[in-house]
């Protein structure tokens, strides 16, 4: 009996310890997955994981691929995970002063190129589901299926929740006249620019979107339900998803229930 209550100890520790060991991997900053790829003038930083089909993973405004943190394990037991950060954000380079999503599809498409990946799966989070869409649209041949999680098509107090969008105004009527001088304050300004000015996305547009599409949002999001209704509505082979009780990070916050629904989605 003590020996075997011994090497249920020990089983244990072991168990603790490869746990603990999944938890400390620094995604967003972890060199032995991590790599740059020069993509159409900027150094693109991404990290893979794991084996199978390709998983794209697209993260939003001001963030970095580590908004996956939670994800990554998930995915990466059956999906070769390719968690990127976008232009301009992260551990990714861009000298340019403007900055857009058609740039950044394109960016995705190109690094796809790069990579010798013929097609992916994408999953999309806030401005990275503006971007899942717009590389559908421009790169159809491109995404197997995409879910995109609080995604708006154009910036005003429709598209985002009105408390939001009262603040990025004031935001903007404050700022618009300062002279930045140091490259992180250019850079935040661009980022910030980027969701003040855009994306610019007609509904009627989205009919460009041939590939199967789970478009989700939180009931609490901050982008109104009725918007992600829109969007869902103007894509032909879509499904739509409002998860209870969340905010934008649906991905966080409902993470199992989120991994186990995209996934049943992109195998069915």
């Amino acid at each position: 009996m003590k020996k075997t209550f011994l090497i249920f100890l020990i089983l244990q520790s072991l168990g603790i310890a490869v746990f603990s060991q999944q938890k400390a991997v620094p995604y967003g900053n972890n060199p032995a997955a991590g790599k740059y790829y020069n993509i159409r003038g900027i150094k693109m930083y991404c990290e893979v994981y794991g084996q199978g089909k390709p998983l794209l993973l697209i993260h939003g405004n001001g963030g970095s691929l580590s908004a996956f943190s939670k994800n990554i394990p998930f995915f990466a037991q059956k999906y070769q995970v390719i968690a990127v950060d976008s232009r301009a954000h992260g551990k990714s380079t861009d000298g340019r002063d403007s900055l857009s999503f058609e740039m950044m599809a394109d960016d995705f498409s190109a690094l796809l190129d790069t990579m010798h990946i013929a097609k992916t799966y994408v999953i999309g989070w806030s401005d990275g589901g503006i971007n899942a869409l717009v590389l559908a649209m421009r790169h159809p041949d491109k995404v197997i299926k995409l879910a995109s999680t609080g995604a708006n098509l154009w910036p005003d107090s429709t598209a985002l929740i009105p408390s939001l969008w009262k603040d990025m105004v004031k935001q903007y009527n404050e700022q618009k006249n300062k002279t930045w001088t140091t490259a992180k304050e250019k850079n935040d300004w661009k980022i910030f620019l980027l969701d003040y000015q855009q994306p610019n996305i007609p509904a009627a547009a989205l009919k460009a979107i041939k590939c199967p599409s789970l478009i989700i949002c939180g009931d609490r999001d901050l982008i109104p339900v009725e918007h992600t209704a829109l969007i869902y509505h103007n894509i032909a082979d879509a499904w739509l998803w409002v998860v209870p009780n969340s905010g934008h990070p649906t991905l966080i916050e409902h993470t199992d229930e989120f991994n186990n629904k995209v996934d049943e989605f992109f195998t069915k």
